[in-house]
């Protein structure tokens, strides 16, 4: 009997500590900013402002984030570690386990890319000092999202790409890309405490945004 309380006792702690864990990583990873122009049927259309990210394409997901991790680990011209910015973005059909990412895949290839923290532009960020991994400066951008929790499975994934094209659809916004995927959490996160959204770019900011 003391046996099984201990392990129920022991199981609880590591509950606690997974729990505790998933808690501090959401509350201290840097977000990309955003500013929210409109809600409907659970999408949010979203304006990012001009944006820097490390980007590099290999030939799988774990070739890409380990040179990626390595720049922001100090491979670059500043031997200077870079802080890692939410989310991940997933673009294609190989979802790379680890955040923060972009990922798009062209070919048999897979592009990642890491979003730097607004501290940095194109002019100040540290330069990388692997000629496989560039710096990107994005425009600022309006986005269609759909969020949703638990692990990003093909299927969920499949699911939200559906309901957010549809809903755009019905109110007629035009889309720029393919829709990709959005995680703000490392792997160690509890599933039922997981952000992940599928996300579209726009072509034009819808006229009810407007103002």
């Amino acid at each position: 009997m003391r046996s099984i309380r201990t392990t129920l006792l022991g199981t609880a702690a590591l509950v606690g500590l997974w729990i505790g864990w998933g808690a501090y990583v959401i509350r201290t990873t840097e977000r990309v900013p955003s500013e929210t122009l409109e809600t409907f049927d659970d999408i949010e259309i979203r304006r990012y402002p001009r944006t820097v990210r490390a980007e590099t394409t290999a030939p799988d997901a774990a070739t890409a984030f380990r040179r990626l991790f390595r720049y922001i680990s100090g491979d670059n011209t500043r031997s200077e570690d870079v802080a890692m910015t939410a989310p991940v973005t997933v673009r294609g059909t190989s979802i790379p386990m680890t955040a923060p990412v972009r990922t798009g895949s062209g070919g048999d290839d897979v592009t990642m890319a890491f979003y730097l923290p607004r501290t940095h532009t194109g002019e100040t960020a540290p330069v990388p000092t692997d000629s496989d991994v560039r710096l990107v400066v994005d425009p600022p951008r309006t986005v269609a999202v759909r969020r949703f929790s638990w692990y990003a499975t093909d299927e969920r994934v499949d699911r939200e790409r559906t309901r957010l094209l549809e809903g755009l659809s019905r109110r007629a916004i035009e889309i720029r890309d393919e829709p990709a995927l959005l995680q703000y959490n490392d792997p160690w996160t509890p599933p039922f405490m997981r952000t992940n959204e599928v996300e579209v770019e726009l072509e034009a900011v819808p006229e009810s945004t407007r103002h």
